[in-house]
């Protein structure tokens, strides 16, 4: 059985939206090789079909020499759980829709291979309150912006344990929840 790993960027208020606002703490050394860890194990990633679409335009032109991310993003298979786009090759290669969300299909593609998601708030939502997530690494930001989608909107309830507390060198902290 495979494992699915989520990277969300998010605010101390828990903002995930657009994340500009990690443009000013940089991309250190030690954040690239945590999210590295992340990405290492992964036979696919799973995305929304708002996140695809703005990842496909930012990383699908990018080689390994802009960015060491690129190979990982491009040429690993990408799975859209999305109700309305049916050819997702067409928009970014190596990409596929498997339709509507449906947990007993992100069971299948979990089978036999880890996943990475990344962004997707909707999406991993879904995974979260399904029992799907084995591991949410979430990159906290020491800033607060006040509004923006939060990934666990008011209202939510949802029991996580603590697995794991990293502090990076731009002052980022990394918390790794998994199932209660």
């Amino acid at each position: 059985m495979g494992v699915i790993r989520v990277h969300e960027f998010t605010t101390v208020d828990g903002v995930v939206d657009a994340p500009m606002w990690t443009m000013d703490y940089g991309f250190p050394e030690d954040l690239a090789a945590s999210i590295g860890a992340l990405t290492a194990p992964a036979g696919g990633i799973l995305l929304g079909r708002t996140t695809f679409e703005m990842f496909a335009p930012a990383w699908s032109t990018r080689t390994a020499d802009d960015d060491p991310g690129a190979p990982f993003f491009n040429d690993t298979t990408k799975y859209v759980v999305s109700s309305t786009l049916t050819d997702a090759e067409s928009v970014w290669r190596n990409s596929t829709a498997v339709g509507g969300y449906d947990a007993g299909r992100i069971r299948e593609l979990k089978a036999d291979r880890d996943l990475y998601v990344s962004g997707s708030a909707t999406l991993v939502r879904a995974l979260v309150a399904d029992g799907l997530v084995d591991e949410l690494h979430l990159y906290v930001y020491p800033v607060a912006v006040g509004t923006g989608i939060h990934l666990f909107p008011e209202g939510t309830e949802q029991k996580l344990s603590l697995l794991g507390v990293e502090a990076l060198s731009n002052g980022v902290a990394h918390l790794t929840y998994g199932p209660a």
